[in-house]
């Protein structure tokens, strides 16, 4: 509409009217200045220093059912070699003192175990498997990395003055607090025949245990 206008007054040889007309257009065509300008706080962004470290080191307590002799505290240590991001080699060793039998407890002097033959040693190698990797969060502003993994091995147990060859499987939820340590959950069963009577059973030991671990 205004270029039209302007027409008119330039074909009417207006000089002065058509100078504010060109002045107008010119104007109009030009960008608009930005009125409002952003200003966007520049924010210093701290990436976690993740240790690169495969071995980690731990601690453990907890309780083991031994078939027969009750449930006792057990307590040890594992060593454990991470392979690949989700696979892992563990060496762990775990001791306990088991209580009577209700044989031995309901005949009243019968012992079917005295002295040393009641503590329960054992050592293993495992191979663990990370299944779910992924966040724990706790609260809103709180997130942990965490990992639940399934584990297998085998290896020697020492008890009633017997070795016997020993099969573990389980599972663990592992939490980590930071780059360097971690809280870990257990629950293993170890699988191991016993003979204490001239027969042969096998015999499926429940192992609960918690712990703490750190990477080096």
């Amino acid at each position: 509409m205004e270029s039209r206008i302007c027409r008119i007054f330039l074909n009417g040889a207006w000089p002065l009217t058509a100078l504010l007309c060109l002045t107008s257009v010119a104007a109009a065509a030009a960008p608009a200045e930005q009125v409002v300008r952003p200003e966007i706080e520049r924010r210093d962004i701290h990436e976690a220093d993740i240790d690169t470290e495969d071995f980690e080191i731990g601690a453990f307590f907890g309780a083991m059912n031994v078939e027969d002799f009750g449930t006792n505290p057990v307590y040890g240590l594992r060593l454990t070699y991470h392979v690949t991001e989700n696979l892992f080699a563990e060496a762990a060793y775990g001791h306990s003192n088991t209580s009577e039998t209700s044989f031995e407890r309901l005949s009243g002097s019968a012992k079917l175990l005295s002295g040393d033959d009641r503590k329960l040693d054992y050592l293993n190698l495992s191979v663990g498997y990370s299944l779910l990797p992924g966040e724990a969060f706790i609260g809103s502003r709180y997130a942990f990395s965490s990992d639940f993994y399934l584990i297998a091995g085998a290896g020697g147990t020492r008890f009633a003055g017997e070795d016997n060859f020993t099969w573990n499987f389980g599972f663990g939820y592992k939490l980590l607090l930071n780059d360097w340590l971690a809280i870990r959950l257990d629950a293993r069963d170890h699988v191991f025949s016993l003979d204490l009577l001239g027969d042969s059973q096998t015999n499926h030991n429940l192992e609960f245990t918690g712990g703490v671990s750190m990477f080096f």
